[in-house]
This record gives C-alpha cells, sequence and structure tokens, in this order.
C-alpha cells in the first residue's frame, strides 16, 4: 500500500505539469529561389519566388502562442538531388524579423517585428511582399488549427513593429481576425474592416 501511494505522489506533478505535444499543419513563408517553382502571385500579375507552404509539426507549449511561434521556425527543404542544398527557406529568418505572440485577456497579439529587417539581394523581394507572406502564413496556422473549434472565439491582432522612415507602410498590413465558435453578420463585418 505503501508503494502505491508512493509511486502515486511521484506520478502527480508530472501529471499536473504535462506538456502538451501535438502534430499540427504549419504554415511558413518559404523562399523558392534557386529553384525552378513559381510561387504565389499576391495579387500581382508577375508571381515571386515564395510561397506559403505547409508541414507536419510537432508544437508543444502555450496554445495558441507557441503555433504561432512555431511559424518562424527554420524550414530546410529537402530535396532528392544534390544540386540544391538550403539550411533554411524560411523568410522570418532569412529577412531577420522577429515573431512574437502573447495572449492579452482574451485576445491573442502577434507582432512581426521588422526593425532588423535585411533583404538578401538574392531573394528578389520587396519587405511588403515578405510581411505579406509572414502574415498570410500565421493566418493559415492558426485558421487550420482553429477550424473545428466551435465552443470560444479567439481574437487575433497581428501588427508589424519596429518601422522606420523607409519602411512604416508596413504597418498598415495589420490585420484583426477571429477564429472558431459561431459568430454573427455583425462581427463578421467588424473583422473585415
Amino acid at each position: 500500500m505503501a508503494l502505491r501511494v508512493l509511486a502515486l505522489l511521484l506520478l502527480l506533478p508530472s501529471i499536473v505539469s504535462g506538456v502538451t505535444l501535438e502534430v499540427v499543419n504549419l504554415y511558413q513563408p518559404l523562399s523558392l529561389h534557386g529553384t525552378d517553382g513559381v510561387g504565389e502571385s499576391l495579387g500581382e500579375d508577375d508571381p515571386v519566388q515564395a510561397a506559403v507552404m505547409s508541414r507536419p509539426y510537432a508544437v508543444t507549449g502555450a496554445m495558441p502562442e507557441d503555433l504561432v511561434k512555431a511559424v518562424g521556425s527554420p524550414h530546410r527543404i529537402t530535396s532528392n538531388g544534390d544540386g540544391y542544398v538550403v539550411e533554411d527557406a524560411n523568410l522570418l529568418n532569412l529577412c531577420k524579423i522577429e515573431l512574437s505572440a502573447e495572449m492579452k485577456n482574451t485576445r491573442l497579439l502577434v507582432r512581426l517585428d521588422v526593425s532588423k529587417l535585411e533583404l538578401p539581394e538574392e531573394l528578389d523581394l520587396t519587405a511588403r511582399q515578405v510581411v505579406t507572406l509572414s502574415i498570410v502564413a500565421i493566418e493559415y496556422t492558426l485558421k487550420d488549427y482553429f477550424r473545428n473549434s466551435k465552443d470560444e472565439d479567439l481574437r487575433v491582432s497581428i501588427g508589424v513593429k519596429g518601422t522606420n522612415e523607409g519602411n512604416e507602410a508596413l504597418k498598415n498590413l495589420a490585420r484583426r481576425l477571429t477564429l472558431g465558435g459561431v459568430r454573427s453578420d455583425e462581427e463578421v463585418a467588424e473583422d473585415d474592416m
């Protein structure tokens, strides 16, 4: 009996402080440079050599904060040939954009910090294209994860900080959205503003 009590006491902390490990569809903004692939057009006539693509990813930690932070994790595109070796194709990392996410009351605040933004010459992309693809990847990741959530809403604010005189127009890429739950037509219209 004493052994059972001791075993239960040893297991209890691990049950209480258990870490969630979940496999999700993670969308990331990826560079396709060095390939013959054509990516997103972003509503323009000329597509860029970059795309938002998904992959399975095992995420652990606080949801949805760590899920969003995972969008910025390195992504090595593997190949069956020897001619393509890229250690990290994630545009967030290549362009030195920092991604943060935190819950404030009932809203998820996501921030893209562009204060250290550098556009490598070989990418042939604008800062606006990189930030747009990054925001799309965050949205797709969250929408996929919360697609079956009917019980509660998650309000999300995605913003851009750290701009300077040359790129302050990036702030107008900020978005708000509501995921999950059942929403009224007024709430949907409010999110579209």
